[in-house]
């Protein structure tokens, strides 16, 4: 076997262990192919939980490919939290910690690009990026998130991620006892209430229209002094990002400090979706336990598999993903 430390034209020779074999009669195609380099492992999407399946991979010695935009989709949260040794640090300065390991395995780079379309070819896989340029990859991790549909409210998203929060666990603690908000209607509203209720006693329901919440609720909130506003919200009122105020249709202006929202959101890649991954009801890409999808050699990690949204998880799965096929590709060249 030649050594994994160093990038190899493909050849016969060196894809004799790879899922499918090669036709007997190569077409014309086949010699431009051989000169083009097959990375192990294409990861698209360079954040914590692509950045450690990159290291779980590049230590089992594979040829990684790491494809990022730089475009996380926490990059507007000032601070991490609930992630052991790194607690208060930047989002960003952990990512740059990442990579910066990431250098020390020389088999494994990156491409500051954006993927754009996936087709599986007779090796494994090819990654069409923004620039034109195409990939070969025998494994394909998709490490993309989610993108999250904020709210048409004047001042929301420039509050999200800093004062408008979707996570108690991940900020909870900084902002404990403060006058709070939750942006929410029915059943997500009473159990988000709910579950802040832990973190502050000054609680307000803000359902921005007609309630839907149920009279059972209803009693409950009220029962621990727990109000709701059903007036639409017209404006948040904020200083560079931290809230001050909710304005109301009509003009009233209600002081707040922090809002809890529990917004839908959309896978952040659609090459999953567009390669026959299966979506679940909840919008989240399905796996197995060893992070596959229903795709053979297709495999997610990260945010765009769970609703356990927090860096430490992030960084776990990504790892246990890494494992996995590093068990997966030995199994099949041995």
């Amino acid at each position: 076997m030649p050594d994994r430390r160093e990038f190899i034209e493909v050849s016969i020779k060196s894809l004799t262990g790879l899922l499918l074999p090669f036709p007997t009669q190569l077409n014309s195609n086949f010699n431009t192919m051989t000169k083009r380099k097959v990375y192990d492992v294409i990861i698209v999407g360079g954040s914590y939980s692509g950045l450690s399946s990159a290291m779980a991979l590049g230590r089992a010695l594979m040829r990684v490919l790491v494809i990022d935009t730089g475009l996380p989709c926490n990059r507007t949260t000032p601070h991490s939290h609930n992630f052991l040794t790194q607690d208060g640090n930047t989002p960003q300065n952990i990512s740059k910690i990442g990579r910066e390991q990431l250098n020390s395995y020389p088999t494994v780079e990156f491409m500051n690009d954006k993927a754009i379309k996936a087709t599986k070819t007779v090796h494994g896989f090819e990654i069409e990026l923004e620039s034109g340029e195409k990939i070969l990859g025998v494994k394909l991790v998709f490490a993309t998130g989610i993108r999250d549909i904020l709210p048409e409210i004047d001042g929301f998203k420039a509050c999200w991620g800093k004062s408008v929060l979707h996570c108690p666990f991940c900020h909870g603690y900084e902002v404990k006892g403060q006058n709070t908000g939750i942006l929410a209607n029915g059943q997500a509203a009473f159990e988000l209430a709910m579950l802040i209720s832990n973190w502050t006693e000054k609680l307000t329901v803000y359902t921005n229209g007609q309630s839907t919440i149920s009279s059972e609720h209803k009693k409950r909130l009220s029962a621990r002094s727990i109000d709701i506003v059903e007036t639409p919200i017209s404006k948040l009122e904020h200083q560079e990002g931290y809230i001050k105020s909710i304005e109301l249709e009509g003009g009233e202006s209600i002081p707040i400090e922090v809002i809890y929202s529990k917004v839908p959101f959309e896978q952040h890649c659609t090459i999953p979706s567009e390669l026959g991954c299966s979506i679940n009801a909840d919008g989240y890409i399905q796996i197995d336990e060893s992070h596959e999808t229903n795709i053979p050699g297709v495999y997610a990690c990260g945010d765009n598999v769970t609703r356990m949204r927090t860096v430490s998880n992030a960084v776990s799965m990504g790892t246990a993903t890494g494992i996995s096929i590093s068990k997966k590709i030995i199994s099949e060249r041995f």
